[in-house]
């Protein structure tokens, strides 16, 4: 038993295992290929985040896809840098829009150079995903243009808020969907479908894929304020911070509309209250939301998605691969505790 990528997935299979730590080596050196121009400066920003590491999590996810069909085929593994390095440019973007300073337990690009340099680093990792994809024929394109499409939405609708009269938890989830799920998405269907596995096939772990990803988010919402350490290098209460609602803050809000608790009401004016430069009032509501109902109820919502992409993967014959992502599900569940 090997433990490969992210959260200890634990592989029984010495065939499969080979297949993964053969396939995401060459997915690292790949990154790293393309990250690479004439201008020295250029290279070291787009290495940057490359060279801090990650959990890989999107390129295991082609990966293990592809098993379902050649997973040696030749566009396996350029698809798995595509969405990595696409992955990887939106970190750039969403440091720059978070006023990040830290990812990935380094300096963020932004603060390492400046907003500039950050925002037009993840134009050219963009460019370069482009060349890539051009190679893989036009039904990639079609496929990344349409995910990045509704990428972009997700964001803008998590900058523009819910409309009048929608529910936040939903709108909320709708932002997932986009923001996180439909590139994790791209992943499975893009290590099915290069492998040449069935259309069905494509489809399952497609929408597999898409659960996967909101469950994985959803757990990282949990353990925004559960953790005392983040793997990322980010410290406990970052989206606290940073005024991100993430689900259990959702939660919260929600209980303390419908039921006026006073108690409620006043630790949702600490989270309305300027949390960034203030320590001890930062401290004061991890501590209360880590006993408060609204955590078990974004922990709830965790396993109901990881549920739903476990279940998508019943009708694949049974297999390695077959019980890696179902484990991947398992893992996701065990990070939100």
């Amino acid at each position: 038993m090997t433990v490969v990528g992210p959260f200890g997935l634990s592989v029984r299979d010495q065939a499969l295992e080979a297949d993964l730590q053969a396939g995401l080596a060459a997915v690292e050196e790949g990154l790293l290929e393309i990250t690479k121009s004439d201008v020295p400066f250029i290279t070291d920003a787009a290495q940057h985040l490359v060279r801090a590491g990650g959990k890989r999590f999107r390129p295991l996810l082609v990966t293990l896809a592809a098993q379902f069909g050649d997973p040696h085929a030749p566009g396996v593994v350029p698809a798995a840098v595509v969405v990595e390095l696409t992955h990887l440019a939106t970190l750039y973007h969403d440091d720059v829009m978070d006023q990040a300073d830290v990812r990935r337990g380094v300096a963020s690009a932004n603060a390492n150079w400046d907003n500039s340099v950050a925002v037009l680093t993840g134009d050219f990792l963009f460019a370069r995903a482009s060349h890539i994809l051009a190679d893989l024929g036009p039904a990639a394109v079609l496929i990344q243009a349409e995910a990045f499409e509704r990428l972009v939405t997700g964001q803008i609708l998590e900058t523009a808020g819910p409309r009048d009269g929608r529910d936040p938890i939903d709108h909320y989830l709708d932002v997932l969907a986009g923001k996180t799920g439909s590139l994790i998405a791209v992943a499975g269907r893009f290590g099915a479908m290069m492998s040449g596995a069935d259309e069905s096939v494509v489809d399952i772990l497609t929408q597999y894929s898409e659960r996967l990803g909101i469950a994985f988010q959803l757990a990282d919402d949990v353990l925004d304020i559960t953790s005392e350490s983040r793997e990322s290098g980010k410290t406990p209460g970052t989206d606290l911070r940073e005024g991100v609602a993430t689900l259990p803050v959702l939660h919260l809000r929600a209980q303390a509309q419908a039921s006026g608790s006073p108690e409620d009401l006043e630790l949702c004016a600490l989270l309305d209250s300027d949390l960034a430069g203030d320590d001890e009032k930062l401290a004061e509501v991890l501590r209360r939301l880590r006993v408060h109902p609204a955590l078990e109820l974004a922990r709830r919502e965790t396993v109901r998605y990881a549920a739903e992409a476990r279940a998508m993967l019943d009708p694949l014959p049974e297999c390695a691969a077959k019980s890696a992502l179902q484990e991947l599900c398992d893992a996701v569940v065990h990070r939100a505790g």
